[in-house]
């Protein structure tokens, strides 16, 4: 994949993200995923921008005649065997209930389908200015975190064994060697944006670390157990 390509790696990611990219390309897109940083940086603005709009729709639950329409349809439901079902009512449409509700789900899809096949272009973000991966003594990634103008995106990898018993606290090292300044927890899945604070000036920074604390983080102000040091590299 020509991943310099910016319409085809903006397509790809807003596919990766609609789950419309399936099978062998799925799995090639995480691969590449694991090895470009660009890819990396691409999906996770389509997340954004996509998870963004869904957040935007109001769920709507259909009633359940729909699917009792449906389930008889497809011959699912057998209303020999139960006297209790009640006949639905001839609908005002000259359409079967069934029909009106699959025609609602082709509408759906085929929004999901404008939305792959629109232009691709790429929401605007922040720009990202720096970043910091968390790796393990295997130097495995177990978090990848990108620093912008107004927020720290933070991404876990599945390099992460999460856990129930502890949480993981993310902190600024501050380059005068004082004390650790806590950022918040970490997700142990998935990602989380971060509102970076006013306070917040990378000149002023050694290092991010990562300490392991008792369920709902620190109860001293202070690291409990620091496990990883990931230092801050400009993009």
């Amino acid at each position: 994949m020509n991943y310099k390509n910016e319409t085809l790696r903006n397509a790809l990611a807003a596919e990766y993200v609609l789950g419309t990219l399936r099978g062998g390309a799925r799995r090639r897109y995480q691969q590449l995923m694991m090895e470009s940083q660009l890819i990396t940086e691409t999906t996770w603005m389509w997340e954004q921008y996509l998870n963004g709009l869904g957040q935007n729709v109001q769920p709507v639950e259909p009633p359940a005649s729909v699917w009792q329409a449906i389930e008889r349809q497809l011959g699912l439901a057998d209303d020999s065997a139960d006297s209790n079902v009640v006949t639905m009512p001839a609908a005002k449409s000259s359409r079967p209930v069934v029909w009106q509700a699959i025609a609602g789900l082709a509408t759906a899809a085929a929004i999901i389908l404008a939305v792959v096949l629109m232009p691709a272009t790429p929401p605007v973000k922040a720009p990202v200015t720096d970043i910091a991966v968390v790796t393990d003594a295997e130097a495995k990634p177990l978090w990848l975190i990108e620093i912008s103008t107004s927020t720290l995106a933070v991404r876990t990898t599945a390099n992460l064994t999460a856990r129930t018993d502890k949480d993981f606290e993310l902190w600024m090292v501050p380059a005068d060697g004082g004390a650790p300044i806590s950022l918040g927890l970490l997700p142990e899945g998935g990602q989380l944006a971060i509102s970076r604070p006013d306070w917040f000036d990378l000149a002023d920074i050694a290092a991010l670390a990562v300490s392991l604390e008792p369920n709902g983080g620190s109860p001293s102000g202070a690291p409990t157990e620091v496990l990883y040091i990931a230092p801050i590299s400009a993009v």
